[in-house]
């Protein structure tokens, strides 16, 4: 190879460094003012060989974002004006990179404080450099500061770790310690192409196991690519967590003996639940979503699946897409503070807010309220929140039931997954299995 072809290959090489942390940079800045989440990362331009490192700095800096941000507070004179959000996020970036990746500390360096001439701000190029520099020289001193406040040390913010202390006061600090990992990878198998057993010979993974609750559920030792899934375009398996999946195992003795039975998923997307029932039982199933683009990849599931159901947008809180006739089931996946699952969405640590809870709730109780009288006498609703906070969970359900004489609990007791928690049973994140999730299972009287 030529000196010249060499100095080319390292130039591209450098310019995808520099364009990569430019693009994370972009990125975060939304997340970190409070203005975006990280769910439309692939409308960002990467390279096809960087997209694995692009996410990695997005998802990694938002889930450290509280003892990043508390360093950047060391390291700048100054902070940077509220115009310059995409130079701030440029500097967490590179901190994340210094004291979290098995990046090269001169890349990590040189190319993130390059990168602020993508963002034409070459201003900021020396005043990077510095900051990182200087974290170099300092990282002991610096992060030994920072972590004395119990909340950075724990990389939430101080207002999520005293709400989690109040809610799990033996278990606060587990959760927080589980929501600092990436979830795992779990699948959910189509019975109707093979058992699970049968699709871990051919996915032929080392490390990969059954999920212990999920019946169709199998976790990955490591994440891949869906397209290194075998079967996957065709429909023989999905990516689903392995609590969501017990929404099907709960609902599945209400709904296996009458075939035909009419189900609605009142909050469908992204549509998982929906295609696992879809998949394993004869049901009339109507789902609805308030997102149009939501509903799209609702759709988009199914027809990977092969699946059909009815599909509107719709308010679950309102009437106007129902018929009228009445529902054998009724699957509420409810919005929620999404406390369950923040280490797989870590942007929820900077983009909830506390007075979002109360809010939450309140449109929870709507939504009961409101879907209630859609069920058939003798039909059952599952109420299910990816959320572990009392007021969202046992506490809604507990006062729905005190203002709903025809209610009834049927949430099974003894299950061999979480715990009990009023009327319903809630699972705590677990690092190697599942997400937080809260499920209560509720019959309507005949009278």
């Amino acid at each position: 190879m030529s000196q010249q072809r060499r100095n080319d290959g390292r130039s591209k090489s450098l310019d995808n460094g520099l364009a990569v942390r430019a693009a994370a940079a972009r990125a975060i800045a939304p997340v970190i003012t409070g203005k975006k989440s990280l769910n439309d990362l692939d409308e960002h331009q990467v390279v096809a060989r960087d997209r694995g490192l692009f996410k990695e700095l997005c998802f990694g800096t938002c889930r450290t974002l509280p003892r990043l941000e508390a360093l950047a507070g060391k390291l700048l004179e100054k902070p940077f004006k509220t115009r310059d959000a995409d130079i701030q996020a440029l500097l967490l970036v590179g901190i994340y990179q210094l004291l979290y990746l098995r990046v090269p500390a001169h890349a990590a360096v040189g190319e993130t404080a390059g990168a602020a001439r993508l963002l034409s701000k070459a201003w900021a190029t020396r005043v990077l450099n510095g900051c990182l520099r200087r974290l170099q020289r300092e990282s002991t001193a610096l992060q030994a500061e920072v972590d004395r406040d119990p909340a950075v040390a724990l990389l939430h913010p101080r207002w999520w770790v005293k709400t989690l202390r109040q809610a799990w006061p033996d278990d606060w600090r587990s959760i927080c310690e589980a929501n600092n990992q990436p979830g795992p990878m779990t699948l959910r198998v189509n019975r109707r192409y093979g058992d699970r057993e049968m699709y871990l010979e051919r996915l032929d993974s080392p490390g990969a196991r059954l999920c212990p609750h999920a019946p169709d559920g199998l976790t990955l030792e490591a994440p891949c690519d869906v397209a290194e899934l075998p079967g996957f375009r065709e429909g023989h398996v999905s990516i689903q967590d392995e609590a969501a999946q017990l929404a099907a195992v709960l609902l599945g003795p209400v709904i296996a003996p009458r075939p035909g039975a009419r189900v609605l998923d009142a909050c469908c997307a992204p549509g998982g639940k929906a295609a696992h029932l879809l998949e394993l039982f004869d049901i009339d199933l109507q789902a609805i979503d308030s997102d149009d683009a939501r509903l799209a990849r609702v759709e988009d599931t199914l027809a990977r699946l092969g699946l059909s159901a009815s599909l509107a947008h719709g308010d679950a809180t309102g009437r106007d897409w129902w018929d009228g006739t009445a529902f054998d089931a009724i699957l509420l996946d409810a919005p929620c503070s999404g406390s369950g699952v923040i280490r797989r969405h870590p942007d929820i640590k900077r983009l909830r807010r506390p007075s979002d809870i109360a809010k939450l709730a309140e449109v929870q109780a709507r939504l009961l309220d409101n879907l209630w009288p859609l069920l058939a006498p003798g039909g059952t609703l599952l109420y299910a929140t990816c959320s572990v906070l009392p007021e969202e969970n046992a506490d809604q359900v507990q006062a729905f039931l005190e203002r709903t004489p025809d209610a009834e609990v049927t949430t099974p007791s003894g299950l061999a997954w979480g715990r009990p928690a009023g009327a319903g049973r809630q699972l705590l994140p677990s690092p190697d299995s599942h997400d937080g999730f809260f499920y209560a299972r509720l019959r309507k009287g005949t009278a």
